[in-house]
Order: structure tokens, then sequence, then C-alpha cells
């Protein structure tokens, strides 16, 4: 089953909104998901967008793959930005090489 992050529109006529959802990628757009991660209200401005970071990130560190607009969201919100300097970090942290004692003073 390959899981996709993206919206589900509600609200009425001529206001939407949307919930950012983790469904079934073969599900109909407002049909069937397996859980809700956050809201985005495009008509508020600043305050449009509320997430569950936490879960995101569980879904997409088990391979969950956001549509366009999902993935441009993420990327507003800062998550995409923080999951790589973390990837990155852990990345150095691993390759980085200690100095034997003694022979970096001097």
């Amino acid at each position: 089953m390959a899981v996709k992050l993206r919206l589900r529109r509600v609200g009425r006529k001529k206001s939407p909104m949307y919930r950012i959802v983790a469904a079934d990628s073969r599900s109909p757009r407002d049909g069937r998901f397996i859980e809700i991660l956050g809201q985005y209200q495009p008509q508020l401005g600043e305050t449009a967008l509320a997430l569950k970071t936490d879960r995101v990130n569980h879904w997409l560190n088990v391979g969950a793959q956001p549509s366009d607009t999902v993935r441009s969201l993420l990327r507003k919100a800062g998550i995409l930005k923080s999951r790589h300097e973390a990837r990155l970090a852990s990345k150095l942290k691993g390759a980085a090489v200690a100095l034997p004692s003694g022979e970096g003073e001097g």
C-alpha cells in the first residue's frame, strides 16, 4: 500500500478548508484516509497552516510521499528543512574522524 500525504477538501462552498491527511494513493481525494495530520485554511493568511509535526515526520520516515501542494506547505512550515538538517548532521557526525590524542595539539 503506497501512502500519500495530500489535501482533503472540507468546508463550505466558496470557503475552502483542507485537511492534510495520510491516505492510500488509490483512494479518491475526499475518500478514505488513514490519519488527519493537520489543516490548511488558505483564506486566513499567516495562521493558515496547523500541523502535527511529530506525526508528519513519522509518515515521512516510513516512506509516505507528499503531493506537490503538501510538499510546498511543509516547506513553508519548515518541516522539510529541519528534516534535511537533521539528516545532514547525522551524516556528518558519522563521517567525522576523531583525532588520536596528542596529535591535534601543537
